[in-house]
């Protein structure tokens, strides 16, 4: 991704990466204000950093947990112990125990750590290049798009999800536009994806979660947003506040897209209701940094994710294609 550093100059970065022995990330708590690198040493710190959200978005996650066991494989750490202390950071983002289980497979079979890992961070790379390739098709000049959360390079180690097809579209010169709402409680459209999108130089507006569905009654194409975990018959879990916008794409007639790579779709889950939906702290609703701006005495509910019925989906974008949800069997890997 492109990213404007201390120095003034502009250049190109990952989420994450290895290097001089040590996983290397963006710490995504200090954006957009400022653009701080921290390096791990530790599988365990790696995986503190995944459940406190220094690394987010699901295929980003997974290749952070690939780069944890790559830390345990270099330190002879007992895999299996590994494996069960990353897969318990956070319990929704499939692409977590995806990247846990493939790097597990490779480090029992003597691959290196180091190439292993950097394998699977180039291949979820790659994917995401061809979503942005699919999905990119999808967007004509003059559109007004809208997304939800953070799917861009910041979630997916570059290029991103749902950000790829904007992605593509903008460099092949297409003129659009794209309502990017601020995703509360965390912030992640405000500072993240508006933050990727400057950087970039696409043209968009962050907006309040509420008004999503006055912009739609004024007129929105195609919405597309990113997931963190895809059921078999195609419901599919992305941050709360997904399902709202869903339901009134679906009044308005307005194309909705979910944008992830085949990592993301969990087989062995056969329906929505079968997603484990991490619940967050009360203290992200209630406190900004350290002062409190809810009642004493309130108390405050906090899923991260809410769950969209895959009625509600026109296609998602993968790097195998775009297919309706009736169609998601036929790109089992």
């Amino acid at each position: 991704m492109k990213a404007r550093m201390e120095n003034g100059r502009t250049e190109d970065i990952k989420a994450v990466w290895f290097e001089n022995g040590k996983v290397r990330m963006i710490d995504q708590r200090e954006l957009p204000l400022k653009l701080v690198i921290v390096d791990f040493e530790d599988y365990r710190d790696v995986a503190m950093a995944i459940k406190n959200m220094t690394t987010r978005g699901a295929p980003c996650i997974g290749a952070s947990a690939a780069y944890a066991m790559c830390l345990a494989g270099l330190k002879k750490e007992d895999l299996d112990e590994a494996a069960r202390y990353i897969k318990a950071a956070r319990p929704t983002a499939y692409d977590l125990f995806y990247a846990t289980d493939w790097m597990y497979d490779r480090l029992k079979a003597g691959d290196d750590p180091v190439r292993a890992a950097d394998a699977y961070s180039d291949l979820t790379v790659d994917k995401c290049r061809k979503i942005g390739e699919y999905g990119g098709a999808l967007i004509r000049d003059g559109m007004k798009l809208m997304t939800h959360c953070n799917a861009g390079a910041l979630a997916t180690v570059d290029v991103g999800t749902a950000l790829a097809p904007m992605r593509n579209a903008h460099d092949a010169g297409k003129k659009f536009f794209v309502y990017a709402s601020e995703t509360r409680p965390r912030l992640q459209g405000m500072q993240l994806t508006a933050w990727e999108l400057n950087q970039e130089g696409i043209d968009h507006a962050i907006i309040p979660d509420g008004s999503a569905a006055y912009y739609m009654s004024q007129g929105v194409d195609m919405i597309i947003v990113g997931a963190d975990r895809i059921a078999a018959n195609g419901d599919f879990a992305n941050k709360i506040g997904t399902f709202d916008k869903a339901i009134v794409a679906k009044h308005f007639g307005i194309p909705f897209y979910v944008a992830a790579p085949v990592s993301t779709f969990d087989f062995s889950t056969k329906t929505g209701k079968d997603i484990v939906i991490e619940q967050r702290s009360e203290e992200e609703m209630t406190m900004v940094k350290d002062i409190r701006i809810a009642p004493v005495g309130s108390k405050a509910l906090n899923p991260a994710f809410d769950v969209t019925p895959a009625e509600f989906v026109t296609g998602f974008i993968t790097e195998k294609g775009i297919f309706k949800p009736t169609e998601i069997s036929e790109m089992k890997e």
